[in-house]
């Protein structure tokens, strides 16, 4: 049984506190914050805390918090030679006070606090200064499902950066798509599909290959219709700026000097 102290209210703490509850290997200990208004409802269920002074005795310390807090908070921590982690993907994992065992535990997954989440579909990237404590980090990730990943700081920055491109990104272009298809009264939702299948093809192939489309074949005639319908102007930086990525990708980059 691995006991584990929650500290933050997100929805990656939130997220964590369900797993682990729900896990017959794992025991949350508390779970701190420094408003006890996020997290009063679970007080039945665990030991909440907002004094950092109350902390009790457990294996692993989750610093489930934003990633400007992850240094100082650890340094707050009224204890030396403890396993601390944090879930960030792009801070350091030497940002942690370097009195505690230092560790991360980053689940690359997005969350929000009122979905529904199986963590067998969040792998999660682990990383540790002191080598024994990875296997007690393996293990947790284990007991909720997840399958695991050593990776250090560096590739997880990228990872991290990368994660900003396939998600955050590519759910602002689900919204302009949104805006697009409203402006003309269309059904957004008769793009779902699409947007699955589109998902689906990188599990089974490269995105360069799975890429279609009228920049890919330089379709000009189709490529001129399209940014002449756009009435938002940002809406056509966006649609000129992807168009020629996706160009320089392929090798069909208009010549701009004729």
């Amino acid at each position: 049984m691995i006991s584990v102290t929650i500290l933050g209210a997100g929805n990656v703490a939130t997220h964590l506190y369900k797993a682990f509850s729900k896990s017959e290997n794992v025991s949350v200990v508390q779970w701190y914050n420094r408003s006890l208004k996020s997290i009063d409802i679970y007080k039945n269920e665990v030991d909440v805390i907002d004094n950092l002074n109350q902390l009790k005795d457990a294996d692993v310390y989750i610093l489930a918090v934003s990633d400007d807090a992850i240094s100082e908070l650890s340094s707050q921590l009224p204890f030396k030679d403890k396993l601390v982690v944090h879930t960030s993907g792009s801070v350091s994992v030497h940002d942690l006070d370097k009195n505690q065992k230092r560790g991360v535990f980053y689940p690359l997954q997005t969350f929000s606090k009122t979905a529904q989440l199986d963590f067998k579909n969040v792998p999660i990237c682990i990383e540790t200064v002191d080598k024994p404590y990875y296997h007690t980090l393996k293990e947790l990730a284990i007991s909720i499902g997840s399958p695991t990943k050593k990776v250090n700081s560096e590739q997880r920055k990228v990872l991290h950066l990368a994660a900003v491109y396939v998600n955050n990104f590519t759910n602002q272009l689900y919204r302009i798509g949104h805006e697009i298809t409203e402006s003309e009264g269309a059904e957004f939702d008769l793009l779902k599909p699409l947007i699955l299948e589109t998902a689906k093809k990188v599990q089974e192939t490269s995105p360069y290959l799975a890429q279609t489309g009228p920049a890919k074949r330089n379709d000009q005639k189709t490529l001129k219709k399209q940014i002449k319908a756009l009435k938002n102007e940002h809406h056509k930086d966006i649609y000129n700026l992807l168009t020629e990525s996706i160009q320089r990708t392929h090798g069909s980059v208009r010549n701009k000097s004729k």
